[in-house]
């Protein structure tokens, strides 16, 4: 570069530095831009051989990242400090984090640590990698929330900025940006952010789409704002007589927001009626903001009729990211829909700049923060290390985006939970505790299911029994993270221990096949019954799915060393197959098919059209010539399927069989005495793995003859159950029906 074009550039950085000083939305003490001038000064060192993509020189990206900070977010010094700082322990050989911690202290070191560690994630991976390591970036929140707050400041100028990059790795930002950063951003309340995310999200993953809206948009544009003055001018009128102190803005909603709706609902452009909301925004002092927000409401109704069911009050009842408003739709002038947001000026501080601004009102009030009742939520579900990491983001996205509900606790305490939440993801937001303990539920004074789906407004009291614990259909009942991730762990607790007696069992039986439990006797266990780990071997000697009779035949084919020989061949000529042992190794787990709530086992073809292999998502589709087909809940013909023959769709899935459990109906008969009844229930209740679905009993004439319906793992257990039975007095016959 010549000399002039240097000269030109130092003093574009020193401008950027100084319109950053000057746009912060906090007020800087001079010992603020002290720390400010420190971390530019060793940023400008740390980056002094670093350019751009584009060329320019790299300092003007952390310059911009601390403007964002600043302005949009509306951070603190230490965050500013933090942003200017984001990159230099990465990029520069000179400076360490102990170095940062010697210059600027141990929070703002913290901080850079955390972005650090981001930023060493390796990008180019699959997706279950590229899960582990959101995971591993969320964990980050446990240090400062200012680091995942950075971060997205640092990935909105990267998008801002990604012209001269190559296409593919447009795409790939683009998308990453969509699948996590946006809802990340929605959570924290950074709306404005998450909105340019989304729409510069659009620009690269569907260019064509994102330039034909943008078009559409300009194009009416003037027709729209003449609208919206229009429509103003007719409310204004009316505020002023009020003497309210107010704005009216029209805004257009998002590119991203708007395919969104022209998707779902399946419209064209022009077709889409709300593609811009009037928003009020009145001062008030905080006592009055409740009772002016309702008074505009007035106003507004007044003069335009609202649709009733899309009134969304967030002042009595804020949203869990912290937002307040009041959103109503009403019809306006030419019949067109029109959404009005009420909001007063805290409210849309609060609303712009999420995090900051509800720290900077929420100094005197000591009600917990809903940020931080979420960052510790989250936190638990992070230090689960049973969670399988794609299964984690995906349940995460689901909590991150998904609308919410608002139910009471019997004390009249206000919950607030994702949409189809269930009586049983209530009982684990109230305590861990809880939930593991919960037996049942009452929704508004009535029983109902633990799968019950919860609606705004309902009071929900939850039953809880000290014998009561998870069993694998909770799982079936649950959807928010929180709740799943417990019940997974505790299923595994429940696992282990059986695990542990099944350990011991195994070991007197193997005494008296003369054959000692060794870690190699057990290896050879685990491979002859096609298992994975040796937990699954105890498990299934515990549930009693691995009987003497199958221990016998292991012991035979052991003691013969040709045998062995031979199946060792054939074992590894079957491993040159690859395929073979990946469906080996899924069919392990999900080695079989039900269908239905009653979870029957049926004759099924698997469809062509998607290839279903056990452990996907699927469906059954019951066919006029060819049975039930099964296909994939994502496969191509789904959608038209679904809609067109709703009737033959059957719920199924895959099951591990040996988690499965079956319905056994027992038939008794004998002679009637006092106490009988309570002989044969309590034998039932206190066999383990048994639970008794229904009970019916009648005597005649002294004879007595009974019904019990029970619920077991596998036939081992039902034998030992009968034979008990058998031995009580007064009992003549028991029957497996």
């Amino acid at each position: 570069m010549t000399e002039e074009a240097l000269e030109k550039e130092n003093i574009a950085i020193a401008k950027a530095y100084k319109e950053l000083l000057k746009v912060s939305y906090r007020t800087l003490s001079a010992d603020d831009k002290k720390l400010i001038r420190s971390a530019f000064d060793v940023a400008i060192d740390a980056h002094k051989d670093q350019r751009r993509k584009s060329g320019e020189a790299y300092i003007f990206h952390p310059l911009a990242v601390a403007k964002i900070v600043a302005q949009e977010i509306g951070l603190d010094a230490t965050s500013i400090a933090a942003a200017l700082l984001h990159d230099v322990v990465e990029d520069s050989e000179d400076y360490s984090i102990s170095d940062i911690e010697g210059m600027f202290g141990e929070t703002v070191a913290k901080i850079v640590n955390g972005l650090t560690k981001i930023s060493s994630l390796k990008k180019d991976m699959d997706v279950s990698m590229q899960a582990e390591n959101f995971r591993k970036m969320l964990l980050t929140l446990n240090d400062d929330v200012r680091v995942i707050i950075i971060k997205i400041a640092d990935r909105l100028h990267n998008m801002q900025t990604m012209d001269s990059m190559r296409d593919d790795k447009q795409v790939k930002i683009a998308s990453e940006t969509l699948y996590i950063y946006a809802p990340l951003a929605h959570r924290i309340g950074l709306y404005n952010i998450k909105t340019e995310l989304e729409d510069l999200g659009l620009k690269y993953t569907e260019p064509e789409v994102y330039n034909d809206i943008l078009n559409k948009i300009k194009e009416s544009k003037e027709e729209q704002d003449k609208y919206i003055a229009a429509f103003s001018e007719v409310i204004k009128n009316s505020l002023d007589k009020e003497l309210m102190d107010y704005t009216i803005k029209g805004r257009p909603k998002s590119i991203f927001s708007i395919r969104r709706k022209m998707q779902v609902q399946g419209v064209s452009f022009d077709e889409v009626y709300d593609k811009f909301a009037v928003r009020i925004i009145y001062k008030s002092d905080e006592a009055n903001e409740k009772f002016l927000a309702w008074k505009i409401y007035s106003i507004v109704t007044d003069h335009f009729r609202p649709n009733p069911i899309r009134l969304r009050d967030w002042i009595s009842s804020p949203k869990s990211t912290g937002y307040e408003a009041l959103h109503i739709t009403v019809m306006g002038p030419k019949g067109r829909w029109v959404e009005v947001q009420i909001r007063s000026e805290r409210m849309n501080e609060i609303a712009e700049k999420g995090y900051a601004a509800h720290y900077k009102y929420k100094q005197n009030s000591e009600k917990e923060d809903s940020l931080e009742t979420w960052i510790n939520r989250l936190q638990e579900a992070l230090e689960n290390p049973d969670t399988n990491a794609v299964d984690f983001v995906e349940q995460f996205k689901l909590n991150l985006y998904s609308k919410e509900i608002f139910v009471f606790t019997p004390t009249g305490e206000l919950k607030s939970l994702p949409k189809g939440a269930t009586s049983l993801d209530f009982a684990f937001s109230i305590h861990t505790e809880v939930g593991m303990k919960t037996r049942g539920a009452k929704v508004n004074g009535k029983l109902v299911p633990l799968s019950h789906e919860l609606q705004s407004g309902d009071q929900v009291d939850i039953l809880t029994s000290e014998s009561a614990k998870p069993n694998a259909n909770w799982l079936d009942y649950a959807t928010t993270a929180r709740a799943r991730s417990k019940i997974k762990s505790a299923l595994k607790e429940d696992k282990k221990r059986i695990g542990e007696e099944g350990k011991e069992i195994l070991r007197r039986k193997l005494k008296q096949l003369k054959i000692t439990l060794n870690e190699a006797s057990v290896n050879e266990l685990v491979n002859y019954f096609k298992l994975k780990t040796s937990l699954d071997l105890f498990y299934r000697v515990g549930l009693g799915t691995i009987d003497n009779t199958m221990l016998k035949e292991y012991a035979s084919s052991r003691s013969n060393a040709l045998m062995s020989f031979i199946k060792n061949k054939i074992t590894r000529k079957q491993t040159v197959k690859k395929e073979d042992l990946e469906k080996d190794e899924v069919t392990a787990k999900y080695d079989s098919l039900v269908f239905g709530k009653e979870e029957e086992k049926l004759d099924y073809k698997l469809s062509n059209c998607c290839n279903p292999i056990p452990g996907d998502d699927v469906f059954g589709f019951l066919t006029v010539n060819e049975g039930i087909k099964v296909h994939k809940k994502n496969c191509p013909n789904a959608v038209s399927l679904q809609s067109n023959y709703a009737y033959r769709i059957m719920q199924a899935k895959w099951i591990d069989s040996s988690q499965q459990e079956f319905l056994v109906k027992i038939t008794l008969t004998g002679i009637d005495h006092i106490g009988l009844v309570n002989d044969i229930t309590s034998i039932v209740s206190e066999n383990m793995h048994v639970d008794m679905k229904s009970i019916s009993f009648e005597s005649n004439d002294g004879l007595f003859s009974g019904k019990i319906n029970v619920v077991v793992k596998n036939n081992t257990i039902i034998k030992k159950l009968l034979e008990k039975l058998k031995k009580i007095n007064g009992i003549d016959k028991v029957t497996r029906v």
